[in-house]
């Protein structure tokens, strides 16, 4: 679930077909800085300290987080949210990326990794209400939906697609990675901030 939603993000969500070719685990999400950058590689610094090789290939999927008003979480339109639950049923948002018009993928609700216990829900908006703790939305995906409040401090940023050139040293990234037979991580998808925010998610 967590390879699907990030390869979504990404624009590369036809990569999950192509997985067990290159992977014998589990995809890994590194977050961190871009330290070194070559024609066939980079090399990350996690939030850990630690130092990450990630082999990109040429047309490795890449795209900027660019943020946005609230605003822009209307009816219609396709999210993903990463969400502290709540007692009562619903989410508390922590971010939500606006995916551009059209792309519907990744959909459903599932556990991640950004903090503990956080959940990540993908779906169409339905239901805007604004009230004095923020944005209450309906997110619906097959199967089910989930009520989500995105407070004022919610990070909210839209994915606009982006290539290998964004990749540069001292960006903040978040990179989805395969474990090779090798032993070497291979980039499936990037997603970069915009002047040096890391990406939310």
């Amino acid at each position: 679930m967590t390879f699907r939603i990030i390869a979504a993000a990404a624009g590369a969500g036809a990569l999950a077909l192509s997985l067990t070719a290159v992977a014998q685990d589990a995809p890994q999400h590194i977050r961190g800085k871009l330290t070194e950058v070559s024609a066939d590689h980079v090399v990350v610094k996690t939030r850990t300290g630690l130092m990450m090789t990630i082999v990109t290939p040429p047309k490795l999927s890449v795209s900027k987080m660019k943020k946005v008003d609230m605003t822009a979480i209307v009816p219609g339109s396709f999210i993903g949210t990463t969400t502290v639950e709540l007692p009562d049923g619903t989410g508390r948002s922590l971010e939500v990326h606006v995916f551009p018009p059209g792309v519907k993928m990744g959909a459903g609700h599932y556990p991640w990794d950004l903090k503990p216990n956080s959940m990540m829900t993908n779906g169409d908006v339905g239901k805007v209400v604004n009230g004095a703790k923020g944005r209450t939305i309906e997110v619906s995906y097959p199967g089910g939906s989930h009520t989500v409040l995105v407070p004022p401090k919610a990070i909210v940023v839209e994915t606009v697609p982006a290539d290998l050139a964004a990749l540069k040293r001292g960006a903040s990234v978040f990179f989805i990675a395969a474990k090779r037979p090798d032993g070497s991580l291979l980039g499936l998808g990037a997603l970069v901030g915009e002047k040096g925010a890391p990406p939310p998610m």
